[in-house]
């Protein structure tokens, strides 16, 4: 019999494969374990995300009082520093829809001047609330329809005149009386300086602020409109006589008013193109034109050119009273005809200096080097 032998233990064999491989894998984790650690050495620490910064803007509260009683009208709120005067305007528009901006004054103080539109807000500010006070300016125009107005009418209402209108003259005595050259040369002149302005207005004037009050208007219409046609009644009428010293002073007379017209253009002209020297205007300085050496002894050398103009004018349709007529209101008629030029540019003369002198305290203020030794607009008078 064969014995049956007890199988021995399963002896244990070590895999080289399977080692192997554990070996492999361990080894691996650790080289990818090394190149990771340099790679994170390499880029540096890593930054965390910058916690974003809240920006703390400071708004400002407007408080609009009425300048008469005190009372409070609104609060205009969150108004933004960079914000300016007219901005706050159009949010008091907003919440009084009554009020226009244009015809909306602001004061910091009462009885103060008025705020300009361009004005930040910013700098008027001691705290977060503003105080302003309000008035109402009245209606409002633009500049450009003002001035385009004022002069359009004069422009119309001389040539009225001109052709004689049978409701203004007698056409009996139009058709009898032969009319003198200087009458023609005289609405030539009229034409010429209205035209100008006209143009001045909407190709080279430049205004600061967008607004003045309608009664402004009316009472430049009604001083430009009432003198024109006073001027052109006569200087058109029948009985018109020419000037003392005939066509000399006439000639004379024109020629300084056409040297006038064009000193005022040019001057006018380079008001408009003030030089700039860095952030600072500069004041006009005369040029190789020799209409703008007149700044070398004036401040307002276009006012000093307008009132030449009419100066000029009034001269060149100068009338001869005549003493042999028969009635008496023949003579005053011609002694009025000889002066209604001369009132106006007399008044004119005197409109002017006036605006001359506020506008040399102007230039004073802003050009002092410039313009210390200077008039305001005619040499040692003004």
């Amino acid at each position: 019999m064969h014995q049956r032998q007890k199988p021995s233990a399963p002896e244990r064999t070590s895999d080289p494969a399977a080692d192997g491989g554990a070996l492999s894998m361990s080894h691996n984790d650790s080289r990818s374990l090394l190149n990771f650690s340099q790679l994170v050495l390499s880029a540096g620490q890593i930054k965390p995300s910058p916690a974003l910064k809240h920006s703390k803007i400071t708004y400002f509260e407007v408080e609009i009082l009425d300048m008469q009683s005190k009372k409070q009208i609104c609060i205009v709120d969150k108004v933004p520093p960079a914000s300016t005067v007219l901005d706050v305007k159009h949010k008091f528009h907003k919440a009084c829809p009554q009020w226009y901006p244009s015809r909306v004054g602001l004061q910091l103080e009462r009885n103060g001047p008025f705020l300009k539109d361009s004005i930040n807000i910013q700098s008027l500010a001691v705290s977060s609330i503003i105080t302003l006070y309000f008035t109402d300016l009245g209606q409002q125009v633009g500049w450009t329809t003002f001035f385009l107005t004022e002069y359009t009418g004069p422009l119309l209402i001389y040539l009225l005149f001109y052709i004689r209108l049978s409701t203004i003259y007698d056409q009996v005595e139009s058709r009898k009386n032969f009319r003198h050259p200087v009458v023609h040369l005289a609405c030539f002149c009229h034409c010429l300086h209205y035209i100008r302005h006209l143009l001045e207005t909407l190709f080279v004037h430049k205004f600061s602020e967008g607004h003045t009050p309608l009664k402004n208007m009316i009472k430049g219409c009604a001083f430009y409109w009432g003198f024109t046609s006073w001027i052109a009644y006569y200087i058109n009428h029948p009985r018109y006589t020419p000037p003392s010293f005939g066509h000399r002073q006439v000639s004379y007379a024109a020629l300084a008013f056409l040297m006038c017209e064009a000193g005022n253009h040019f001057i006018n002209v380079a008001l408009a193109h003030q030089t700039n020297s860095g952030n600072k205007t500069c004041f006009p300085s005369p040029t190789y034109n020799p209409f703008t050496w007149l700044f070398l002894l004036v401040s307002c050398p276009n006012y000093t050119y307008e009132a030449g103009s009419w100066i000029s004018f009034t001269v060149m349709t100068q009338t001869l009273p005549e003493t042999d007529m028969e009635r008496r209101h023949m003579i005053l008629f011609f002694k009025s005809s000889s002066l209604v030029v001369g009132i106006f540019a007399f008044l004119m003369v005197i409109q002017m200096s006036l605006w001359a002198q506020k506008k040399h305290k102007l230039y004073l203020k802003r050009f002092y080097p410039e313009v210390r030794r200077k008039a305001a607009m005619i040499p040692i008078i003004f």
